[in-house]
């Protein structure tokens, strides 16, 4: 068996209205320092999605996960993102923000390989 790498992960919420504060899980977001990895898994269900608020631009939330891609993926969708460590990046990722896009709460684990870690959480926490 592999060695156990330490990771941290966050789920993506979509909320459409703050002050309902309803969600809808969307992505996950995991690092793990010990094998230099950030990445990130989404689908935006547009019929779940619009059961919370029908009134939601769908393509915009699928903007905001693109661009969390370019950050995990450190391409130029990152912007000056795309310039800084993994730790940051996943730092600027995991703070919670005053918009539609919203991580959860930050989970830690252990796992030998941290892809098909989040292919699992993703899976098991998204859908």
């Amino acid at each position: 068996m592999s060695e156990a790498l330490p990771y941290q992960y966050v789920v993506l919420r979509c909320v459409p209205r703050v002050d309902r504060e309803e969600f809808v899980n969307v992505g996950v977001v995991l690092y793990c320092q010990a094998a230099d990895f950030l990445g990130v898994t989404w689908h935006c269900d547009a019929d779940r999605l619009h059961a919370v608020d029908p009134s939601l631009v769908v393509d915009r939330v699928c903007d905001a996960l693109a661009f969390v891609d370019g950050v995990c993926a450190g391409d130029e969708r990152a912007g000056a993102l795309a310039d800084q460590p993994l730790s940051q990046r996943f730092g600027f990722l995991k703070a919670p923000k005053s918009t539609v896009l919203q991580p959860g709460p930050v989970h830690g684990g252990l796992t030998s390989d941290p892809a098909r870690e989040l292919d699992h959480l993703f899976t098991r926490l998204v859908g």
